[in-house]
């Protein structure tokens, strides 16, 4: 039988009231709808801290029909402990656009999950109009050098590819 120091016993004790105090996170119910789900979390989830970096240094993001060669800019801020992505691209000389304006929630060895709204207009062709707030999954592959979306034909039958460069 072995023998628990009082010390050990009590601080043990005082951990596990610790966590039994803690509030708990309802889950989502069938009364909210589960809107609980979609609530945006408090901090980002980082797990890869390579990654992480690349994120926060990034080169800029591009979409394909805008103009590789020119980038657009993206700026990732802190907020406490959640990071939050916002960029555009403009077509120099037309009225092609691509935002993106959200929160990062987890980033792990080679992609991140963005949480917020993508918005494509005029481009390839005047008039085209894509915007969808969502949960995004971005992925590097290949061993290229930029996060790519991994959901390509989200608007219409388009094949988009949207990049943010480290």
């Amino acid at each position: 039988m072995a023998l628990i120091e009082p010390r050990t016993a009590l601080g043990l004790a005082s951990v596990l009231l610790t966590l039994a105090a803690a509030p708990v996170a309802s889950s989502p119910s069938l009364a909210d709808g589960g809107k609980a789900r979609e609530r945006t979390q408090a901090t980002t989830r980082i797990l890869d801290g390579r990654s992480a970096s690349r994120i926060l240094a990034n080169k800029g993001l591009t979409l394909q029909w805008i103009d590789w060669g020119r980038r657009g800019n993206a700026r990732v801020s802190r907020e406490g402990g959640l990071w939050k992505l916002r960029g555009r691209q403009e077509q120099t000389n037309g009225p092609g656009r691509l935002a993106m304006d959200g929160t990062i929630e987890e980033i792990g060895t080679d992609y991140f999950v963005f949480r917020g709204r993508i918005s494509i207009t005029d481009t390839p062709d005047a008039g085209r109009s894509c915007s969808v707030d969502k949960t995004w999954r971005f992925a590097i592959t290949q061993n290229r050098s930029y996060y790519r979306l991994r959901e390509f034909e989200w608007c219409d039958d388009l094949t988009d590819y949207v990049d943010l460069y480290f």
